[in-house]
């Protein structure tokens, strides 16, 4: 019975390397969001309320592709016609977002046109996003999967670490980085115009480069892991049948409090080292763009940890350890920024965060697909393991401006009540089972 081979590095790297154009993208909203409706006129206690949209739409979108590319099989491939169609769609509306306050429109309009190319943007990069972590749960082997996984994470990380230094590279080459009340400064936009292109470029490499197995092959390989969960059943008495459930809703509760956490650092970084770094609160003011510069050399120094922490995480023995580990070292990331009121001092916390996101961005998916190795609907459940990502970042920026105002109004205390959260989380990853070959010892 014919199992999944063994893969060279390059070819782990070419499956997830349009995922370095892609997180580009990601960074680049997620850095740049709050300053840009903020920009637009948006309350501080409302800005919360714009991060509602970016996971909602993940989670009907990421599930549908999932769904859907199950069934795809075309001359490109099975999830690589999805990748290629949110790319195209990311791309165009990278052009037209920072650009919300450029066209003479309202405040009200401007929002309202910035709300709606937001909507088009995260529904673009999570459809553009998700095949590539089906990708690897398709074709690497259960073997190979923490190292796939953490190849995914290390660009991942490369790629926001490009994403997040636009803006300030941008300022320093001379483009402007103020602009006239309720404008995107250009530097702004010239980094969402370039990371357009890189985005797309990288998605044709990975394009170019992947060929994705057959119908034939896909069900040999499920033949050959349905045997072995035969051989498991025989010696234990027991299936393994509600395992991959089991494993899923176990990491749905850590992937809870992580994503809650990582809601409020995207929310509320930008108005606190404004206030506790620039002193300023005036989003026109020279201190406040300032800042929102540094936000984005900040979350770089996190894509450095992480992908430093990327290359560590796979020489644990335990898989749980590292997992809570990286966890609990983030919070004390988050818990540390609001008393940094240096911004050079700074680095450190955001260097501690990026080993909390590194463990975010590989463990889960390791453990899942581990569990559902051989299904043949591996997409869809994939596309619903993503509610773990969306819903939590929904709760939390719907009770973003509620909680804000139970802490003072001080956007710092939520960066502090983020570092809580993530240990919380690391707590519960002793919940998970580590593997599907686990079953086998019950």
């Amino acid at each position: 019975m014919k199992t999944k081979p063994d893969l060279r590095l390059s070819t782990l790297i070419n499956i997830s390397f349009g995922f370095f154009g892609v997180q580009i993208a990601y960074a680049l909203q997620s850095a740049n969001i709050s300053r840009i409706f903020a920009t637009l006129g948006a309350d501080p206690h409302n800005l919360s309320y714009f991060w509602i949209l970016p996971p909602l739409m993940g989670m009907v979108v990421q599930p549908l592709v999932g769904y859907f590319s199950d069934k795809t099989w075309t001359r490109m491939g099975r999830r690589i016609p999805y990748l290629l169609v949110g790319a195209a769609v990311a791309v165009l509306v990278m052009c037209m977002l920072p650009n919300a306050g450029s066209f003479g429109l309202t405040v009200a309009a401007a929002m309202t046109f910035g709300l709606i190319s937001l909507m088009f943007l995260d529904t673009s990069i999570n459809m553009a996003m998700q095949p590539f972590k089906m990708m690897v749960g398709d074709m690497v082997n259960e073997k190979q999967k923490a190292k796939a996984y953490s190849i995914q994470s290390f660009l991942c990380n490369a790629g926001s670490l490009v994403g997040y230094i636009f803006p300030i590279l941008f300022t320093w080459i001379g483009i402007k980085n103020i602009a006239p009340a309720g404008e995107v400064p250009d530097s702004v936009k010239w980094s969402f115009y370039i990371g357009a292109a890189i985005l797309i470029g990288c998605v044709i490499y990975t394009i170019a480069k992947v060929k994705e197995y057959t119908p034939a092959q896909m069900a040999e390989f499920r033949e050959a892991t349905k045997e072995e969960d035969k051989k498991i059943a025989a010696a234990t008495g027991k299936s393994t049948g509600n395992y991959a459930l089991k494993v899923f809703m176990q990491v749905g509760i850590v992937q809870f409090f992580c994503w809650a956490a990582f809601m409020y650092m995207w929310t509320y970084t930008n108005g606190t080292i404004a206030d506790t770094v620039w002193h300023s609160t005036d989003t026109a003011s020279e201190g406040y763009q300032a800042a929102g510069n540094w936000v984005g050399v900040l979350f770089a120094v996190q894509a450095i940890g992480s992908v430093l922490w990327a290359l560590v995480l796979p020489m644990f023995k335990n898989i749980k350890v590292a997992y809570a580990l990286s966890l609990v070292i983030g919070g004390i990331g988050f818990v540390m920024v609001p008393y940094c009121t240096n911004q050079y001092l700074l680095f450190v916390p955001y260097f501690l965060i990026g080993f909390a996101w590194a463990a975010m961005l590989a463990m889960p998916f390791t453990l899942v697909t581990n569990a559902l190795e051989g299904n043949p609907r591996m997409g869809t459940y994939l596309g619903l393991f993503n509610c773990t990502i969306c819903i939590p970042q929904i709760v939390a920026a719907a009770l973003g401006g509620v909680t804000l105002k139970a802490l003072n109004s001080v956007q710092g205390n939520m960066l502090i009540l983020a570092g809580v959260l993530l240990g919380v989380g690391a707590l519960c990853v002793f919940l998970i089972s580590e593997k599907r070959k686990a079953a086998a010892k019950a």
